[in-house]
C-alpha cells in the first residue's frame, strides 16, 4: 500500500465518545473501539521500551474519547477520559488496529483471563 493510501483522511468520533471512525486515502474506514485503542496504546506506558516491558491494562471497558489533537502530518495523539493521553497513533498503526481488530480483541480478552483480570477491573 502506497504512504498516500496510508494516510487518514477523515477521524470521527461518536456521540457516545467511544468509538473513532477512521477514513483512509486509499478508501478503507475502520471504525476502531476506544476500549482497543486505549488499552493497545502505543505509549511507552502500555508497550513499555521492549515485549517484555509491556502492560496489561484492564478495566477499560467503558473509557472515552476526551480529545483528539493532530501531531504533524502523520498521526494523532488521542487523550481518554481516564487521563491517559501519551499514545502518539500514526495512520499506519491506525490502520493495522482497524484492519486486525476482531483478531485483537481475542487475544486480548485471552490475556486478560489468563491473568484472571477483566474488562470490568
Amino acid at each position: 500500500m502506497s504512504d498516500a493510501a496510508e494516510r487518514a483522511t477523515e477521524l470521527r468520533v461518536s456521540k457516545d465518545r467511544r468509538t473513532l471512525t477512521v477514513t483512509f486515502a486509499g478508501g478503507e474506514r475502520f471504525a476502531i473501539p476506544a476500549e482497543l485503542l486505549r488499552v493497545l496504546s502505543p505509549s511507552a506506558e502500555v508497550q513499555g521500551h521492549s515485549p517484555e516491558q509491556r502492560r496489561l491494562v484492564a478495566g477499560k471497558r467503558n473509557v472515552t474519547i476526551a480529545d483528539i489533537r493532530p501531531t504533524g502530518n502523520y498521526a494523532v495523539r488521542i487523550i481518554f477520559d481516564d487521563r491517559h493521553d501519551t499514545g502518539i497513533y500514526s495512520w499506519a498503526y491506525l490502520r493495522r488496529l482497524g484492519a486486525n481488530q476482531a483478531e485483537l480483541r481475542v487475544a486480548y480478552e485471552a490475556e486478560l483471563a489468563d491473568e484472571g483480570l477483566s474488562r470490568d477491573g
